[in-house]
């Protein structure tokens, strides 16, 4: 049986992290915390915490970004881009400690009209992780372009997490990557 782990923000929680363990079915186990992984600071504090139930992971699978880019208070993102870079990359080298199948998802856009989110930033916080991670072999899970040009169909009528169609198309593609490695 091998075992995969799965951490992230409500893209994850509350979106593919629903179907992913049932469409890879009995031969696989997977972990993810019951929490919402929030934002990058969160999940790498989330790493002490959810340390035991990921060892032995074959697979690793996350996603962050959608907090870091919240514009909550009208004074720009909850985390400056090189801060957002800085804990990823950190979060990536703990979790290459338990395997160096890792996955990142690229942060989802979102639909026009979100008020504290622009697909601006989210593309800027992407361009800038996304190189730094492949150059630590990190595989990139592209969901933000998966969901690019399909907003109104993916994303549901908070304007930010995944519609049902979204989570299908999003799970697949996880699944895809997980048996990737095999």
């Amino acid at each position: 049986m091998r075992k995969i782990t799965l951490i992230g923000d409500s893209i994850r929680q509350i979106g593919y992290g629903k179907k992913v363990p049932e469409i890879l079915g009995d031969e696989y186990e997977v972990f993810q915390p019951n929490d919402n992984c929030r934002f990058a600071k969160y999940t790498l504090l989330g790493i002490e915490m959810w340390g035991s139930d990921m060892a032995g992971s074959d697979v690793i699978h996350w996603n962050n970004g959608l907090w870091d880019t919240c514009d909550r208070y009208g004074d720009g993102a909850f985390s400056k881009k090189e801060e957002y870079v800085d804990n990823m990359l950190r979060i990536a080298k703990l979790l290459m400690k338990i395997t160096p199948n890792l996955i990142f998802a690229t942060t989802t856009p979102c639909r026009k009209g979100h008020k504290n989110q622009k697909n601006e930033v989210i593309d800027e916080y992407n361009a800038a992780l996304v190189p730094e991670l492949k150059k630590l072999g990190v595989k990139i899970n592209d969901l933000n372009a998966l969901i690019r040009g399909h907003e109104d169909e993916y994303i549901c009528d908070d304007l930010i997490h995944l519609s049902e169609k979204g989570i299908d198309i999003c799970a697949n593609k996880v699944v895809e990557l997980i048996k990737s490695f095999e």
